[in-house]
This record gives C-alpha cells, sequence and structure tokens, in this order.
C-alpha cells in the first residue's frame, strides 16, 4: 500500500512538472502567435525547403530559428527583418508576407524557382524601408501599389521577369534613393513624373529593358551616383545629364538611340565610368577627356569624328573603345589625315 501511494506522488509530481514546464516555455516564447502564423505560411508557399528546416512550429521564431534567415525587435519581439537567399523548391510569394506588420526589411535574393507575381498585401507593410526581391521568375507589372509604401528608401526587383510600364506613382516615394528595376522586360517611357525624385534618387537602375522615348529633361537637375539607362531602345538629346559640376560617378547609357553633339559635353570630377557605346552620338571628341581619372571609357559605335584627344588616362584604351565611328583619328587608332 505504501508502495503504490509512493509511486503515485512521483507520478503526480512527475506530470506537474511536465505541465509546468510546458506552460513556463509557452508563457516565455518570444515569437508573435500572429507573426510565427505568417512565417509558416510564408514557408509553405515556398515549397517547405530545407533550407528552412529550422522553422518549427514548435520552436521559438526569435530564438530558435535560424539567425540568418529573419530577426526580431528586442523589446516588442516582432519580426523586423525576412532574409531568404538561394531556395531552390518551386514557390510562389505568399499573401502572408503582409501578415507581418512591423516588417522593415524583406530581403529575397537568388530564389531562380520563386514565380508568380509580387501579392498586393505587400501593399500594408507600412514600416518597410528595403525591398529586394531579384533573381527570381517573378513574373506580372511592377506594382503601383508600391507607391504606399512612403518609408522605402531601396527598391531592388531586378533579374526578374516583369513586364509592363513603369508606373508613375513610384515618384511618390519621396525617401527613395535606390531604384533598381534592370534586366526586366519593361516597355514604355521613363515617366515623365520621375522628376520628383530631384536629388533624392541617386542610383536609378532601369538597364537592360525595352524602354521607349526621351529621358525627361528633369533628370538634368540633379546629380546621381549611378545611372543605368543601357541597353533599351531610347532615344533623343541627353547632354543635359553632362556638366562640370555634377557629381555623378557612374553612367551606363550604351546601347541606345542617343544623340547629340558630344563636343560640348562637360564632365564633372567625380565621373570615371562612361560608357556611350552603340548609340548616335557625333561631333568631336572633347578635351576634357584627358582630364578624367577614367575607370570605364566606351565610344564606339557611334558618329563620332576628328583626333582623338592624348594624354591623362585616356592613353590607356586601346582601339576597341573608338571602333565603328564616322571618321575618329590618331592613336590608338590610324593617324589623321592631312
Amino acid at each position: 500500500m505504501l508502495h503504490k501511494m509512493k509511486t503515485s506522488v512521483v507520478s503526480l509530481l512527475y506530470f506537474s512538472f511536465f505541465f509546468l514546464s510546458q506552460f513556463s516555455t509557452s508563457l516565455s516564447e518570444r515569437c508573435n502567435p500572429n507573426d510565427k502564423k505568417a512565417l509558416l505560411e510564408i514557408k509553405k508557399g515556398l515549397g517547405n525547403p530545407y533550407d528552412l528546416i529550422t522553422w518549427d512550429p514548435k520552436t521559438d521564431c526569435c530564438t530558435d530559428w535560424v539567425e540568418a534567415t529573419l530577426s526580431c525587435d528586442d523589446k516588442n519581439n516582432r519580426v523586423t527583418s525576412l532574409n531568404l537567399f538561394k531556395i531552390e523548391d518551386v514557390g510562389y510569394l505568399s499573401p502572408a508576407f503582409g501578415d507581418l506588420p512591423y516588417l522593415q526589411s524583406l530581403d529575397i535574393n537568388n530564389v531562380r524557382n520563386l514565380s508568380g507575381p509580387i501579392p498586393p498585401t505587400i501593399a500594408k507593410l507600412s514600416k518597410l524601408t528595403f525591398l529586394r526581391i531579384s533573381q527570381t521568375n517573378i513574373s506580372g507589372p511592377v506594382p503601383g501599389f508600391l507607391s504606399k509604401l512612403k518609408k522605402l528608401t531601396y527598391i531592388n526587383l531586378s533579374y526578374n521577369k516583369l513586364v509592363g510600364t513603369i508606373p508613375p506613382p513610384l515618384s511618390q516615394l519621396s525617401n527613395l534613393e535606390f531604384l533598381g528595376l534592370d534586366r526586366n522586360k519593361l516597355t514604355g517611357p521613363i515617366p515623365e513624373s520621375f522628376g520628383n525624385f530631384a536629388g533624392k534618387l541617386t542610383y536609378p537602375y532601369l538597364g537592360h529593358n525595352q524602354l521607349t522615348g526621351s529621358v525627361p529633361k528633369s533628370f538634368g537637375g540633379w546629380s546621381f551616383e549611378t545611372i543605368d539607362l543601357s541597353r533599351n531602345m531610347l532615344e533623343g538629346d541627353i547632354s543635359f545629364l553632362f556638366g562640370k559640376d555634377k557629381t555623378t560617378f557612374q553612367m551606363l547609357l550604351d546601347h541606345n538611340k542617343f544623340a547629340f553633339d558630344f563636343s560640348k559635353a562637360k564632365f564633372g570630377k567625380r565621373l570615371w565610368r562612361l560608357d556611350l557605346n552603340h548609340n548616335k552620338i557625333y561631333g568631336n571628341l572633347p578635351a576634357a577627356i584627358t582630364k578624367q581619372p577614367w575607370q570605364l571609357f566606351n565610344v564606339s559605335y557611334n558618329r563620332l569624328c576628328g583626333k582623338i584627344p592624348q594624354g591623362g588616362e585616356i592613353k590607356n584604351y586601346d582601339i576597341y573603345v573608338y571602333l565603328h565611328n564616322k571618321c575618329l583619328c590618331d592613336s590608338p587608332l590610324p593617324p589623321c589625315k592631312s
């Protein structure tokens, strides 16, 4: 009888300890249950990849899930950043991304089998400052609803299969500094409203699309760190992008139909990289090209004429940066005819 009582007491104590430990664990878990629910839906949409094996509903997303994939705020324990890289499973972007209201950074890169459109629910992420969805197979248009995310400073949607025109409402993002829409299948013009970015947007990457029309003249009102308009079907005079007071570092303007008198171009001291090949640029090469510390310079396949200025860093460039012009001459090309 005494033995049975001892056994019952031990069993009771064991189950009490087990219950209390489970209850204590649930109380101490940092991960917000709504965030966890959204994250597990996101994982499901991505094909439940092995890369997210630590995303276990029985564990704490803030402490037990791989730190490289997400982070939580130290005070309110809400998920503030989400990073998804090199996932190979077939998947899509779940609407549940919009159910992470404290998200500030969403970074999806090199997820090659990710397809479908960008879900409209992302417009609910009012705290978002950084958005990268790059090197995937997502398709559909560039979402105009991104203009609702007023805190965005960085958008990178490059290397995807996005189609259609660039939505003018993006110019309402007054804090935007970086816009990467390059290497998609975008068509139509660069919106005139992009002049509203004046002085703020310093990294417009619009290259490797099928854009047409002229570059808005409002782009001449400020300097860029880098401007990439390469490999489109843009045309017209872009001389307003140049100027001795400009602080632009890199201009990638090749493979378009730009036409202007290059002999009148002035260069800012910080312009180190300039690619103008495969356009319709005419005139002479200005003597000022000898004064730039070029890291990249290419004016091949244009309609330039006259003697190539000598000296400075320009002397280090070979024949290939000048080939297929109308009548350029002198080193490294053949001598000018007297």
